[in-house]
């Protein structure tokens, strides 16, 4: 019989972003894994660490954290050479096939879609990777293939041809059947989860225990956005939107995603006046510890949908203003602006604002 939640059993989750390592520990939290009371419980929290340093020196710090609840890390340099990929595949190999559940960070990974065809677990987990879990849902509610939703429809490219069957068997192991079990722990709104995957609601239960509440200053911070960066909305689009929305609502700090290129940060302290912040640690966790402006400002973007409920019980309200489709690229996915209007329109407890406010 394979493990539950809670119940005994060897478990091996894969991270690969901060917010992914984040979000494994609100899942143990939510399901009663206390390692500390309970030492040996079989759970091994796998770092496929990437290349960028902001995101290494994030999960490291979450890595320092997950250690401080009494779980175990596994550091994996996943991409640190051309050889990596089969030292870390190979070393793996064996805690795989021998795991009861596999729970995983991001099910778009080429990384962790091959694991997937590793495993023998019949007890998967898909935790929250930002918005990105309300496309997988739905994805593989309409048995398509997994692609991120920011990238251009089309044909595939040679890369993607050759990983195909690799990423059609990660797909038929995600889908529930005969023992294999599926459970996606979200904080998205998922109104579309395919027959056989049970919901868990992720409402932040170990960030709310472990920090705050934090102190409320008088003043609005903003958070950034990696749009640019993955080529969906317009550089200079975007700067004077923020330049409009610090303006308006009297925004003195900007915290930055950890993908927002130097130069794109450079330009917005100069010609907006906004103090760059390169967070430490997942917004959620820097929100909740404080100090945090009274009005926080989004775009379109996983936080609206996180900060609401790791701020709950607090005076700090979340303000996410539309992307308008004038400020999308040329290149920008045709499913991009439906795909950010969702995220907008489904947000619950925040305040919109729209894009013309923002000029």
């Amino acid at each position: 019989m394979n493990p539950r939640a809670g119940e005994p059993g060897t478990t091996l989750a894969f991270v690969e972003s901060p917010v992914q390592l984040l979000n494994v520990l609100e899942w143990a939290y939510a399901h009663g894994i206390r390692p500390l009371q309970e030492p040996g419980a079989g759970f091994t929290l796998v770092v496929l660490s990437p290349t960028d340093p902001m995101t290494r020196g994030q999960l490291r710090r979450m890595a320092d954290l997950a250690r401080d609840e009494g779980h175990t890390v596994r550091w994996e340099e996943a991409r640190g050479g051309p050889a990596a990929p089969f030292q870390t595949v190979g070393g793996l190999a064996g805690p795989l096939r021998r795991a009861d559940r596999i729970v995983m960070g991001d099910p778009f990974s080429r990384y962790v879609q091959l694991l997937l065809t590793i495993t023998r677990a019949r007890d998967l987990v898909v935790v929250d990777d930002g918005t990105a879990t309300m496309e997988f849902v739905a994805q593989l509610a309409r048995g398509e293939r997994l692609v991120r939703w920011h990238r251009k429809g089309g044909r595939r490219g040679p890369r993607d041809l050759v990983f195909a069957p690799v990423s059609s068997v990660a797909r038929r192991r995600l889908t529930p059947g005969g023992e294999r079990e599926v459970e996606i722990f979200s904080s998205m709104p998922i109104d579309e989860a395919p027959e056989g995957v049970r919901v868990t609601p992720h409402d932040f239960a170990w960030t709310r225990a472990r920090f705050g509440p934090p102190r409320i200053t008088k003043g609005a911070d903003m958070v950034g956005t990696s749009l640019v960066e993955t080529g969906v909305v317009d550089g200079e689009r975007y700067l004077d939107a923020v330049r409009g929305l610090a303006k308006a609502h009297g925004a003195t700090r900007y915290f930055a995603h950890r993908r927002e290129s130097a130069e794109k940060l450079h330009r917005l302290a100069v010609e907006t006046g906004l103090e760059i912040v390169r967070p430490e640690l997942p917004l959620e966790l820097i929100a909740r510890r404080g100090p945090v402006g009274r009005t926080i400002l989004s775009f379109p973007s996983t936080v609206v949908h996180t900060l609401p409920l790791a701020l709950a019980g607090t005076e700090v309200q979340v303000a996410v203003c539309d992307i308008d489709p004038d400020w999308l690229t040329q290149t920008a996915s045709p499913r991009a602006q439906g795909f950010l209007s969702n995220v907008t329109g489904t947000a619950r407890g925040v305040r919109r604002l729209t894009a013309m406010s923002a000029a």
